[in-house]
């Protein structure tokens, strides 16, 4: 496919700016960009069973869908994460059935909840992970990770709470964001995304 790039799961953790939601963070496969995507907890739990290979008593709604289109002989070819538009994402499952092929419509955490379930890949158009993704540098953040305690000096930005993030420029936000997907703090960083989204 041309202009997208294949992403993986690295994480799922809770979001403590958002009750009740869970950051999952994608990174692309062979690159050092990661893409937090703020979900619901229905479906974090839809995704973490299917990767902990769980089995619930009774299907769920992401295991139905599997159910159905495999009874019709349609599997999943991949997902595409699409765009992004007023701090939300959009998805689309492309569905395959002999030579008929189908894109639907769906929010990205149903899609990768059912992309798993159908072992597909995952993908992200190239204009959606150069504009909201963010890099990781491992290097960097190992030296971070090396320093002496006394050398780690928390600046007052990191320290102040996530209600004045509104006091800080898009650089600095920018800034920001960076530190906090470097140190894995996915939680800061879905905080941090969503104020950037709400200026853009």
């Amino acid at each position: 496919m041309d202009q997208t790039v294949e992403l993986e799961i690295l994480g799922l953790s809770s979001n403590h700016s958002q009750s009740g939601s869970f950051t999952l963070v994608m990174g692309e496969v062979g690159g050092t960009r990661r893409l937090p995507i703020v979900i619901g907890m229905f479906e974090a739990q839809a995704i973490a069973i299917e990767i902990e290979k769980i089995i619930p008593n009774r299907p769920m709604t992401h295991d139905l869908f599997k159910s159905f289109a495999s009874s019709f002989n349609y599997t999943v070819e991949h997902i595409l994460i699409s765009d992004m538009r007023e701090g939300v994402y959009y998805a689309n499952i492309i569905c395959k059935a002999g030579s008929k092929r189908v894109e639907i419509d769906s929010r990205p955490s149903d899609a990768i909840a059912i992309a798993v379930r159908f072992d597909a890949p995952i993908y992200c158009t190239s204009k959606v992970m150069s504009e909201f993704a963010s890099e990781y540098i491992e290097e960097e953040e190992r030296k971070e990770h090396d320093k002496p305690a006394a050398a780690k000096k928390p600046t007052a930005a990191a320290s102040k709470s996530s209600d004045s993030l509104k006091d800080y420029s898009l650089d600095k936000l920018n800034q920001l964001l960076e530190k906090a997907i470097n140190n894995e703090d996915y939680e800061k960083a879905a905080r941090i995304r969503d104020e950037i989204n709400r200026r853009n």
